[in-house]
């Protein structure tokens, strides 16, 4: 496969960034996944899944999981994780002026502040039934004129509890107003900024990249792994995870549920170069445009990383190691909570402005993660035997050898090329 015709080095195709929006559009707030589960993900695996696969369902929450080999616990089953809940906001209180109090989550409250946002509200009147309301702004002071002189020179921030949301309520009875409307404490609010071509070559932006762009990898590779005829010795398990974003609770679930013999995480990095105002943290370099990146440390397998590696170079892919210390912070982690012995690591692309409405990601990043885990699956199909890879093969640094002065020169690597 000559450069010119390998994914990763091209544009994405306006059809794939199209479903690459339409997954990320789906309001799926954490509780609340269905949208994207089943709205986008369920009807996208079937217009592809071979009749012999099959879609998992569960109760307790809306995670779906496309079983390539239902039942076929004898084969080395490997499970893809990416979580579809997004970091939503809530209403916490109504005020007798028509203020509407807010949660903020997982977002810094000064990043909301001005941005339009929509509410999903249960119908008290028929229960599970949702409305929504659109045109809506999130706000804390109202004016610069009212901020104390801290706050207008940046010495002082804005609180969580200072949030609320305005819906240009006036006139008489303003919290009544509200209440009409059926609004209740404990509704979620999600950022309303779809995404877009960035300004720069193969560049996009908007909010909760955070994690359908996980969901994405997912199900591209579902699609790619069913048109190259499937697997034979490998049970691949394409998941869409819930509750994430409150401490991975979703993909212990279907990790402990299926017992995967092996975990890929497929979620958002950080292009630390770009970061501001953390170059005295001596932050790996990650970067955008640089290639997916792979977790190292934690609980991620030197094995199965060792395969997705030699795979990415083989293959000519570009790739960045993560180092991740004692968590990886992903659903890689669902093995070892959920009490399952599997090899597992997690799967990334950097990107910028994490937990903003304006994240900002690389597409040949996306493709990147998207062909080294589909070649990683087709390259642990080809082993002899799978299992007994990962019983037998642990490393031994007892075995490490003797490593001395290598000199000045640099060497012109594969990875240098690329």
């Amino acid at each position: 496969m000559s450069d010119t015709q390998k994914p990763w080095n091209s544009p994405m195709p306006e059809p794939q960034f199209d479903l690459m929006r339409r997954i990320l559009a789906a309001p799926s707030p954490v509780g609340l996944e269905a949208a994207m589960t089943y709205g986008v993900l369920k009807p996208h695996f079937e217009g592809f899944a071979p009749d012999s696969w099959q879609l998992h369902q569960f109760k307790g929450h809306a995670g779906v999981v496309l079983d390539t080999h239902p039942g076929r616990d004898d084969l080395f089953k490997v499970m893809i994780i990416g979580h579809a809940d997004k970091i939503r906001m809530q209403v916490r209180s109504i005020g007798e002026d028509g203020k509407i109090w807010i949660n903020s989550d997982s977002f810094l409250p000064n990043v909301v502040i001005g941005h339009e946002v929509t509410l999903f509200s249960e119908d008290p009147e028929a229960p599970g039934s949702y409305r929504r309301i659109e045109g809506g702004t999130v706000e804390a002071l109202g004016a610069i004129h009212f901020s104390d002189p801290a706050q207008r020179s940046g010495e002082k921030g804005i609180k969580k509890e200072q949030l609320y949301l305005e819906l240009q309520i006036h006139g008489e009875n303003k919290k009544q107003q509200v209440e009409n409307l059926g609004v209740r404490p404990g509704d979620s609010i999600l950022l309303d900024r779809p995404i877009r071509h960035g300004f720069s070559p193969d560049t996009f932006y908007g909010a909760y990249l955070d994690n359908g762009l996980g969901c994405f990898v997912t199900a591209e590779v579902a699609r790619l792994i069913a048109e190259a005829g499937g697997t034979e010795k490998v049970r691949v398990m394409f998941a869409i995870a819930s509750y994430e974003e409150i401490g991975r609770f979703g993909s212990r679930v279907l990790a402990g549920e299926l017992e995967p013999d092996a975990i890929i995480a497929v979620d958002v990095n950080h292009d630390y170069v770009a970061a501001p105002g953390i170059g005295d943290r001596r932050m790996q370099p990650l970067e955008m445009g640089k290639g997916f990146t792979m977790s190292v440390g934690a609980i991620a397998s030197e094995q199965l990383n060792r395969i997705i590696e030699t795979t990415a170079r083989e293959q000519g892919i570009p790739m960045q190691r993560d180092i991740v210390g004692v968590d990886t912070g992903t659903d890689g982690m669902a093995g070892v909570l959920a009490a399952v012995d599997c090899v597992a690591t997690s799967i990334g692309f950097p990107i910028r402005n994490m937990h903003t409405i304006s994240e900002t990601g690389y597409t040949r990043d996306v493709l990147a993660a998207i062909h080294a885990i589909t070649h990683t699956v087709q390259a642990l199909d080809a082993l002899p035997d799978p299992h007994r890879e990962f019983l037998d093969h642990h490393p031994r640094l007892d075995h490490a050898g003797a490593l001395g002065h290598q000199g000045s020169d640099k060497p012109e690597t594969g990875q240098d090329k690329q």
